[in-house]
């Protein structure tokens, strides 16, 4: 005997797969547009995006050592090089000794330029702030879980293309 699907169990599964639908359309404009604020914000910092990216690595991540930095940005060691140079000449992080490896070197970002990126992003950050404001705790932790479980996967799925 067949088991039959309880009542409006399709439709249940349309509405289901039309919702992770728009889930995943909407990180796909959220991603342009905080593609379009970066480039916006580097453009008026005189970096170039790549630039960007890696120095909001070492700011959450560092110091790195560059290396870790290629790494984690994906970025070939030549490439990485050249973003570390110009970093360094518009004075946004320094090269230092790593003081467990004296051989090895490490970048750190330079704290006291980051009121300069905060400014840029103000904008962002208060609307941020007024969306905030529309849920409670526990639906902002849900929102904050699922957030990093998409960065996660983001990360796992860079990965798997690195690799093969």
């Amino acid at each position: 005997m067949e088991s039959e699907a309880p009542a409006g169990g399709d439709a249940d599964t349309a509405g289901r797969r039309r919702t992770t639908a728009e889930v995943k359309r909407g990180l796909r404009e959220l991603s342009a547009e905080l593609t379009l604020l970066n480039r916006q914000v580097g453009g008026r910092l005189g970096l170039k995006d790549v630039d960007l990216d890696c120095l909001d690595l070492i700011n959450a991540h560092g110091p790195l050592s560059p290396t870790a930095l290629a790494r984690r940005a994906g970025l070939h060691a030549a490439t990485t090089t050249g973003v570390l140079d110009r970093l360094e000449r518009a004075g946004w992080v320094v090269r230092e000794r790593d003081p467990a490896d004296r051989r090895a070197s490490r970048v750190r970002a330079l704290r006291e330029r980051n009121a300069e990126l905060l400014e840029l992003f103000a904008g962002m950050d208060s609307r941020m702030d007024r969306i905030c404001a529309d849920f409670d705790e526990a639906e902002l932790a849900l929102i904050a879980a699922f957030l990093r479980r998409t960065a996660a996967a983001g990360q796992d799925a860079t990965a798997e293309l690195a690799d093969g």
